[in-house]
Order: C-alpha cells, then sequence, then structure tokens
C-alpha cells in the first residue's frame, strides 16, 4: 500500500527533516505534496532524487490535490486555520504542533508509549505529536513506569537552539560571529529572550499565571496525558547554547524500590532508547553524537544516596527528528498498520 503524502511547512526545520525521515524509515510514499507559505511557493524540495516544486497552502489545495496522511508542521495558528480542510479532503493528519495536543477527542501519541490511542483518530482525523522534550522523556519513563510505579518526575531540560526552528539556530551561530569579532555587546536577539551565545537563559515559552512557562506545562500535562496517569511531574525548562538535541536531567520518584542497575538492564530492551552509561570510561550521552539520529540515549543511571525508591538519570535526543520528524512518521506507520487489518 503506496500513500500520498502532504508536508505543510515543507521548507522549515521539521519539514525538510521529515522528507530525510520518510526516506529512512521506508514509509511507502507515492507522492510528495510539499505546501507552505506563498512567500516559500515555488521553491523546491527533492525527495529520492526527484524535485518537487513547493504549493503555497490554502483552503483549496487539499481537495484539488487529495493526499492519504497531511503533517503538520508550521506553527499552531496554520495547523488551526488549515487542518480542517485536509481532514475534509479525506487526509489523517499528524500535527506537529502544540495546538491539538490537550484537546480531549484528539489523540497524543508516542507509538512506543501508547500506541493503541491511534486507534482513536476516526474522531477528529487529527493525531497529535507531543512536544519534542515530552517524547524523549516518556520513552524512558513508560518502561520504568511498568517496573516500579512511577509516582513523581522532576526534569531539568537543557533545549538546543534548534527547538526555535531554523532561526534559533540561525541566532545562535550569528551571536558567535559576533562575540569572535568582538562585537557580542552589540548584538541584539530576535528569536530568543536574550542572547543565546555564551549563555543560558531559564525560559522558553510565555510565562503563565502559576510561575511556570507554557513549555513546562506542557511537559506536565502532555505526559499524563500520554501514559494515562495522574502523574506529579514539574519541569524547568532551560535553553542553552547548543545548536541541535535536547538534553535532560531527570529525577524519578516510584512507589516501589528501584536499583539502577534493574533500571539499566530495563532501559537496555525499551524501543527507540539506546543505553550508554560507562561513566569510568568518560562514556555518556551528548549532544554532539545524538543529532541526526532516531533514538533517545541515556546515561548517568544512578540510584539516589538516601531514598530506595528515587532514581536520577540523563537522557538526550535530536528533537527534530526524535522530538518532531521521527515520531510523526512512527505514528503514520502504525496508523497504516491499522489500516491495513
Amino acid at each position: 500500500m503506496s500513500i500520498k503524502v502532504a508536508i505543510v511547512g515543507a521548507t522549515g526545520a521539521v519539514g525538510e527533516e521529515l522528507l530525510n525521515v520518510i526516506d529512512e524509515l521506508n514509509l511507502p510514499v507515492s507522492s510528495i505534496l510539499p505546501l507552505a507559505s506563498a512567500k516559500s511557493a515555488g521553491s523546491e524540495v527533492e525527495f529520492k532524487g526527484k524535485n518537487y516544486r513547493v504549493q503555497e497552502l490554502t483552503e483549496k489545495v487539499f481537495k484539488e490535490n487529495p493526499v492519504d496522511i497531511a503533517f503538520f508542521s508550521a506553527g499552531g495558528s496554520v495547523s488551526a486555520k488549515f487542518a480542517k480542510f485536509a481532514v475534509e479532503a479525506g487526509a489523517l493528519v499528524i500535527d506537529n504542533t502544540s495546538h491539538f495536543r490537550m484537546d480531549k477527542e484528539v489523540p497524543l501519541v508516542v507509538p512506543e508509549v501508547n500506541p493503541a490511542d491511534i486507534s482513536q483518530w476516526r474522531k477528529t482525523g487529527i493525531i497529535a505529536n507531543p512536544n519534542c522534550s515530552t517524547i524523549q522523556m516518556v520513552h524512558i519513563l513508560k518502561p520504568l513506569d511498568d517496573a516500579f510505579d512511577l509516582q513523581r518526575v522532576d526534569v531539568a531540560t537543557y533545549q538546543a537552539a534548534s527547538g526555535a526552528g531554523k532561526e534559533g539556530m540561525e541566532e545562535l551561530v550569528s551571536g558567535l560571529q559576533s562575540f569572535f569579532a568582538f562585537k557580542l555587546d552589540e548584538f541584539k536577539a530576535q528569536t530568543f529572550p536574550h542572547t543565546l551565545a555564551l549563555n543560558v537563559i531559564p525560559h522558553i515559552d510565555v510565562f503563565m499565571e502559576n510561575d511556570y512557562t507554557k513549555e513546562e506545562m506542557k511537559m506536565v500535562n502532555e505526559t499524563q496525558k500520554i501514559l494515562h496517569k495522574s502523574l506529579e511531574v514539574s519541569a524547568t525548562c532551560v535553553r542553552v547554547g547548543v545548536l541541535r538535541s535536547h538534553s535532560e536531567a531527570l529525577t524519578l520518584h516510584f512507589k516501589n524500590e528501584v536499583s539502577a542497575k534493574k533500571a539499566r538492564e530495563i532501559l537496555s530492551n525499551a524501543p527507540s532508547v539506546v543505553v550508554i552509561d560507562e561513566p569510568k570510561d568518560k562514556k555518556y550521552p551528548m549532544p554532539l553524537f545524538t543529532s541526526d539520529t532516531n533514538e533517545t540515549y541515556v546515561g548517568r543511571i544512578r540510584s539516589d544516596i538516601y531514598r530506595k525508591n528515587v532514581l536520577h538519570l540523563w537522557c538526550v535526543a535530536d528533537q527534530i527528528r526524535v522530538g518532531a520528524a521521527t515520531n510523526a512518521v512512527r505514528i503514520a506507520k502504525e496508523w497504516l498498520k491499522i489500516e491495513k487489518k
């Protein structure tokens, strides 16, 4: 069964990566419909050696060019306006934005964690892709929750510039260039609230009334929805001067006693998880070697010094892939399996 696919936001960071991941993961695609704003229309994207002309996203484009799956990666306001037209034209929408994530009628899916939720897609014709930081975290949480009954998560994130798209990466590079030109004091941040080069910013998205940021509350609410569990979650989301791949320091509280050895064994067998945990040999996950890969890497796994039910660990994943494009393509592959039955 080969399918026709549309990519909304085809010229953005996630859109471009979707084309690579669709090819790598062998999603059976017969044609690509790249869509973007009027500004990007007319440019070309390449897929499997063939060039496809980017068309303008309009209300009629899905009716005029029917597809089986439409990947939306162009921002929440675009999904809010145009996703319904794709659904009306008969497409499944896999949405990479935050717009539909907490809609009770829309499944929020990480295929390694809650694949059964995909079957709920018929309610709205939409499946939501979680926040990038949430995806890599639940890859870790799910198998450990199954084994030890997770009660609480405290997480601090170290999020790369690419979480803000191409503009974020370009701004970090520009800031570093200003530093080497001895002009960093003159640099004006546009994408981030402050200069990111040589800096750490404990502020991603807007602040809410409870003094958490919207990004932090996404991690709280999405984790509970994906795991179907009223878990205690507290997050501190921080932007760091890294180009690509998010890192997270996790403290996990379980109902049952947990050992680092057993946790390491469980995570070694978990889908889409790679354990790199040999600190004596200086081996642990880092953004430099996790970028451009499709797995969540975990290390620094250790038991709490004081409490036998608490575990600490560190995980890293490429958020453009694992946190967006790869998860979206994995959802599509699982959906196809269901539809074939």
